[in-house]
């Protein structure tokens, strides 16, 4: 067998098939994991959901308030100015 050939048909194969497999992966990992989360917007993203949570909660307080003080104010903000 020729020397060249020894060289030449490992290394298309390898070209072929392995290489644009092994990039292919390389980059689908990569941008896989630009898209996760960091620690830090995991974090900034709990907080918010925390945050939300309680302004729910205070606005759940408010309307009740307002329909017993003012039991037509729904209607009121419905039909608009």
């Amino acid at each position: 067998m020729d020397l060249a050939a020894v060289f030449v048909v490992p290394t298309a194969l390898f070209l072929l098939f392995v290489a644009p497999t092994w990039l292919f992966l390389h980059y689908r990992s990569k941008r896989r994991a630009e898209a996760a989360l960091s620690d830090d917007e995991r974090a900034e993203l709990e907080r918010l959901t925390v945050a939300a949570g309680q302004m729910s909660e205070r606005i759940e307080t408010l309307e009740s308030i307002l329909d017993e003080r003012t039991p037509d104010w729904r209607n009121r903000i419905a039909a608009g100015p």
